[in-house]
């Protein structure tokens, strides 16, 4: 019988973090308990909610799946969680599962919100998921097509694996682009090109903007060619942004266009569900280069220390994992 009991990672106030005991509530008949093995931190938005940076228009808008807690705090978040089912109706005990979950050690959850992980994935690795399904979400926005030139301003998790997806289309050529010359390593490992802005191909068919930064992403605008599409997958929060939409931009004939994870795009929504898109996203994470992506771990007493640190924005810094005994 499971413990009544589960501990839950809670942003107790901006800028501040606690694990905190709760109960756990009592498993329905169509529910399945979840203990967890690892978590992943998404840096970029997971900071911005520890900061307490969430608009107020946004709110209901960036509310997680199994969230507790309204922002800016106290609010228990977070979406990538995987675990092994330790009770259930369906006959899954003991299968490894995906759920976007804050972090929290073990939990109950409807069964049709755990996702089996394909065989070729590990645990360890399918932390990955939920931003495999951003930069897959992005691709499907974006449209890109055969022989195109393709970069990527900001190589985080995001934009490394938005350029990861792109190289397999046939004739592109992708690079990805970062301040930071030591990130060449990891395009080298992905199998694309590396440059920093000022080196970077200028006049190409498709930029994307995973930078998070105001300056990645007018550097985007700068390397875009004429009728050329600038796909912002960067979520700058509360921040404003300014843009030199006086220069060149109109007489570029430039199209900016955002991306969200939330909704799946028009033109696949008939035929895609949201459900089939994280089924895909976790069968790409099969490729064992992606763990490059991993750049840490700890471990989950440790999480609100580490939380705090890592929203500071260390250099260096990918997908974090977090481990649970």
């Amino acid at each position: 019988m499971a413990e009544p009991f589960a501990r839950a990672f809670w942003i107790e106030s901006p800028g501040h973090g606690a694990l905190r005991r709760e109960s756990l509530p009592a498993p329905g008949p169509l529910d399945v308990v979840v203990r967890a093995r690892f978590s992943g931190i998404s840096r970029g938005t997971e900071s911005l909610v520890f900061h307490g940076k969430v608009p107020p228009d946004q709110y209901q808008a960036m509310r997680a799946p199994f969230q507790a807690g309204d922002f800016p705090a106290p609010v228990k978040y977070g979406y990538s969680s995987v675990g092994v089912i330790e009770a259930s109706p369906e006959g899954l005990v003991g299968c490894s599962v995906f759920c976007l979950h804050p972090h929290q050690d073990r939990y109950a959850v409807p069964a049709d919100a755990v996702f089996p992980l394909p065989e070729a994935v590990p645990e360890a690795r399918a932390v990955l998921a939920a931003s495999m399904e951003t930069a897959l979400n992005g691709l499907w926005d974006a449209r890109p097509g055969p022989g195109d030139r393709i970069v990527v301003v900001g190589s985080g998790v995001v934009g490394s694996l938005f350029a990861y997806l792109s190289r397999r289309i046939p004739g592109c050529s992708v690079q990805l682009v970062d301040v930071d010359p030591g990130k060449a390593a990891i395009a080298t490992a992905l199998g694309v090109g590396f440059d920093t802005p000022e080196t970077a191909s200028r006049g190409v068919d498709l930029v994307v903007d995973a930078s998070g930064t105001e300056a990645g992403l007018v550097t985007a605008l700068g390397l875009a060619g004429f009728e050329a599409t600038v796909l912002v997958l960067s979520w700058f929060g509360e921040t404003p942004v300014g843009l030199p939409l006086g220069e060149d931009f109109h007489a570029k004939r430039l199209v900016l266009r955002s991306s969200q994870v939330g909704s799946v795009p028009a033109h696949r929504r008939a035929r895609w569900s949201r459900r089939q898109r994280l089924v895909l996203a976790l069968e790409l994470l099969a490729d064992p280069v992606l763990d490059v992506l991993i750049s840490g771990e700890s471990r989950f007493d440790d999480l609100p220390e580490v939380m705090a640190h890592l929203a500071e924005g260390p250099s260096g810094v990918l997908c974090h994992r977090v481990v649970y005994d």
